[in-house]
């Protein structure tokens, strides 16, 4: 995989890989949301909301929320360490900042089906192994570490209908160029069917585990 990317010096490297890691970590992260929410439903934690005078709803909409920070501190810290290290985005402030609030977005909506996971599952380790199992091979098999065109003729072809790939392109595309392309769009409509779809299913498994 990166035999025809890592080349030539690490000043040029790095406009391809920040935008990539960034998209990783904000996906990775985004695991959590289910693992978490299953720790404490069998903890017992959600039986104690149930006693207080609180929207039946909010124990599950807090959380994902509040993962919206974590998203954004994940995504800024890796664009910092990336500048430290060299890298100029040629989108400046805005294009950057464009990114970030798409990586944030991208993940706050991946996290309801993560999230639906940890309603479902039995345990939180059976919600990160699913997890895991689900998101890995998307991150690593795109190209968030390297070129589409310097892969195999059939990993090059499935980069291209992975979701992972589109969210990497249109984050290069706004920190790199500070250009709005067809990749933030097909990557915000991505993201806009997971929330309609696993937004509801989440509601649905957490009432009917209370």
């Amino acid at each position: 995989m990166f035999g025809g990317a890592i080349s030539g010096d690490v000043h040029s490297y790095l406009p391809l890989l920040i935008p990539g890691i960034v998209a990783q970590t904000v996906l990775t992260t985004c695991m959590a949301t289910g693992t978490q929410l299953r720790e404490d439903m069998d903890k017992g934690v959600f039986d104690r909301f149930r006693s207080l005078p609180m929207s039946r709803i909010a124990p599950l909409a807090g959380p994902m929320i509040a993962d919206l920070l974590r998203y954004l501190i994940a995504a800024s810290l890796t664009y910092l360490m990336g500048l430290i290290l060299g890298y100029r985005p040629g989108g400046g402030v805005l294009g950057v900042l464009g990114a970030i609030l798409l990586a944030v977005l991208t993940g706050w909506a991946i996290a309801w089906a993560f999230t639906w996971i940890g309603t479902v599952a039995r345990s939180a380790r059976g919600v990160q192994g699913i997890s895991m199992m689900i998101l890995f091979p998307l991150t690593f098999l795109s190209n968030a570490f390297v070129p589409s065109k310097t892969m195999p003729g059939w990993l090059e072809s499935f980069t291209k209908v992975n979701p992972v790939s589109h969210l990497v392109s249109a984050t290069r595309d706004l920190a790199n160029n500070g250009v709005v392309t067809g990749q933030v769009g097909w990557t915000l409509l991505t993201g806009l069917v997971v929330v309609v779809i696993f937004m509801p299913l989440s509601v649905l498994s957490y009432k009917r585990n209370l």
